[in-house]
């Protein structure tokens, strides 16, 4: 019998977790200071720092991290924490309160959308098991 989620799944979840204590702790941090575009640049590269190391090592079974890895995975990631995060936080701001919901719910939808690009992208089932 197939387990109900996978384990790179469950993986992912769980580097999620500490990436978004991080990020959010960061954004509530500095957003007053910073506003909210550069706060969220700043949350959003840390998060993309520890979540790169992680989720390569950890949840993807890279075995190492390559520069081809590097790329991919700025690229995907910065194109949904960079671009499209901060328009669903500026959408959801005109209909949302508090900014701490429009955050969370960014974070959501981004979550989604960095799985899909890391699992078919940046860390390919065939290429992962490859690489171990």
């Amino acid at each position: 019998m197939k387990p109900a989620l996978s384990p790179t799944l469950v993986r992912f979840a769980g580097v999620g977790v500490v990436n978004t204590a991080l990020d959010l702790g960061l954004f509530l941090l500095l957003h007053d200071r910073l506003g909210i575009v550069l706060a969220n640049f700043v949350s959003t590269s840390a998060g993309m720092t520890f979540s790169f190391v992680v989720n390569g090592l950890f949840t993807f079974s890279a075995g190492r991290l390559t520069l081809r890895h590097a790329l991919l995975f700025l690229a995907s990631t910065g194109t949904v924490m960079w671009l499209f995060q901060p328009v669903v936080i500026h959408v959801l701001a005109d209909v949302v309160e508090p900014l701490l919901v429009v955050k969370v719910l960014s974070i959501g939808v981004s979550f989604v959308a960095n799985f899909v690009a890391y699992r078919y992208v940046v860390w390919p089932t065939t290429r992962a098991a490859t690489e171990s």
